[in-house]
């Protein structure tokens, strides 16, 4: 049964207006959880703004798309979700943007768990895809570190899976500490019961 080692917040009268998914390392907009949002987010929630993009292999070059495709969105009431790798990032938006973030199994330190992928890479769904990983991606991640980023509870919701095969979840739960958790018993990287956890995502972002 999951756990919830910080308190559950109610969420905030106002809704979203655009919602921000960002993928992990290798995958794509064609993740399982990415396009169960998208679906979601198109058959109930259409007038929310929905942006999952591809993102490049460079943190730097995925971190100026995403401040491109969101200049001009509201901070009040915009939210991002991210997973593995996608939450460091969402972590990054939260931090430049003050607006709501999801974490669903979130890198905490990509830069020293992909020093290790350097070199040429398949995409996750499409092995037929490749692309180089370079050295200097890994000072890239470092530079989007946010260590002092010490969020309310009502702004990042955690969803961590003790038992995610690629993570650490000692380390998540302690990056994320003032944020709100569920800390999943037993669970995997992929956090392939996302479904169960849909109402905590949903009313976390006022959408429920």
């Amino acid at each position: 049964m999951p756990q919830t080692p910080a308190p559950f917040v109610a969420a905030q009268t106002n809704a979203i207006t655009h919602l921000l998914y960002l993928h992990g390392f290798r995958s794509s907009p064609q993740s399982t959880k990415a396009r169960h949002m998208a679906v979601l987010m198109a058959e109930r929630f259409p007038a929310v703004t929905w942006w999952c993009p591809q993102l490049p292999p460079s943190p730097q070059a995925a971190a100026a798309l995403i401040a491109e495709g969101t200049a001009d969105w509201p901070m009040q009431t915009m939210a991002v979700m991210g997973s593995s790798l996608g939450g460091y990032y969402a972590t990054w938006v939260a931090a430049q943007r003050g607006c709501k973030a999801v974490l669903i199994n979130p890198a905490v330190f990509p830069a020293r768990d992909l020093a290790k992928y350097i070199g040429e890479q398949t995409a996750w769904h499409n092995p037929d895809e490749r692309f180089y990983f370079a050295p200097e991606f890994v000072d890239e991640l470092r530079a989007l570190e946010r260590p002092a980023f010490q969020p309310s509870p009502d702004q990042l919701l955690a969803l961590i899976a003790k038992g995610d095969e690629v993570l650490d979840w000692r380390e998540m739960t302690a990056r994320y500490a003032n944020a709100q958790q569920v800390l999943i018993e037993g669970g995997d990287h992929a956090l392939s019961d996302f479904d169960a956890h849909l109402p905590h995502v949903l009313a976390f972002l006022g959408l429920a």
